[in-house]
This record gives C-alpha cells, sequence and structure tokens, in this order.
C-alpha cells in the first residue's frame, strides 16, 4: 500500500473508530478539555437557538441593582454540544487546571422562559447542580470564584423547583 492510500479519511476514520472501541473496552473514554481560562466558564452545549443564547448573555452582562456583574469566560463551541452532566463533571475535574464549578448553558437554559443556567459542583459533591436565573448569577459566580460562599449555601437555596433566584 502507497502512502496515499494509507491516509485516505476513510483509513484514518476506521483506525480512529477501532482505537474509541478499545479504549472503551477497555474503560478509557477520552475527556474534553476545558478552555482555559481565569474567570468562571459559562459553557454553552445547546445550539438550537442562537438567538436564545444572545439573550441569555445581554441578560447575565446586566449589572444587579447594587452594581455587581458576572464575570464569565462565554464558551460559544460546537465542539461541546451535547455534552452530559458526567462529561462536563469529568472534564472540570480532570482539566490542567480543576474547576470547582461550571455553569453551563443546556437545551433548557436556552428555552425556558427564566433561561434558568444550570450550575454543576466539580469539588465538594461533584455532579451536584442547581438553576440559577441570570439576574442572580452574578452572586453565584461572585461567590463561588472566590470561595466566600458553598455550592450548597446556593444549591439549598434554591426554591421548589431548583432554580436559585436570590436570598
Amino acid at each position: 500500500m502507497n502512502e496515499a492510500d494509507r491516509l485516505k479519511p476513510s483509513k484514518i476514520v476506521d483506525r480512529l473508530a477501532k482505537i474509541y472501541v478499545c479504549n472503551l473496552e477497555f474503560g478509557i473514554a477520552a475527556v474534553r478539555e476545558l478552555p482555559p481560562t481565569n474567570r468562571s466558564l459559562l459553557l454553552r452545549i445547546d445550539f438550537t437557538d442562537d438567538q436564545a443564547w444572545n439573550r441569555l448573555c445581554d441578560a447575565i452582562q446586566e449589572p444587579s441593582k447594587e452594581g455587581f456583574i458576572a464575570y464569565f469566560e462565554y464558551v460559544n463551541d460546537l465542539s461541546y454540544e451535547g455534552l452530559t452532566l458526567k462529561e462536563l463533571t469529568d472534564a472540570a475535574i480532570n482539566g490542567e487546571k480543576q474547576l470547582s464549578y461550571i455553569c453551563v448553558a443546556d437545551r433548557v437554559t436556552l428555552t425556558a422562559s427564566e433561561q434558568p443556567i444550570l450550575v454543576i459542583d466539580c469539588y465538594d459533591q461533584p455532579g451536584r447542580t442547581f438553576r440559577v436565573i441570570p439576574s442572580e448569577v452574578w452572586s453565584v459566580e461572585n461567590n463561588l470564584s472566590i470561595a466566600n460562599m458553598d455550592f450548597r449555601e446556593f444549591a439549598d437555596s434554591c426554591d421548589s423547583d431548583g432554580i436559585f433566584r436570590g436570598f
């Protein structure tokens, strides 16, 4: 076989598929890395409505009555589409810089009228979640990013529907 035949896309895909299947057989799964940043992450994983995403970002950037804002790195990258809670948690825990939490814009966020953002604990109880409305996400981000409050303090202060709407 010549070099050109050896590198045809179908051959590469076949080889990658075999490696992937082999890794799954041995319980090894590739963990997608999250982008490096010194800010909190707001990771978009649903790409069905760009206008809803833009409305969400605008709402988050609106200062609170007291003048506080959330300091997010907005990640709008199709390669994260459809990641599961476990995949997101694993990526946050196993990355170059372990994150204590991540915020996610999923289908619920982009379709519900209140646009509640999913917040995932990646430190104390990895995988524990709650949601927060955009007008209150500054409180979550500002306090969790400097460890002024714990994840559970917000999660335990949610309304009966699991959404944090403020203290």
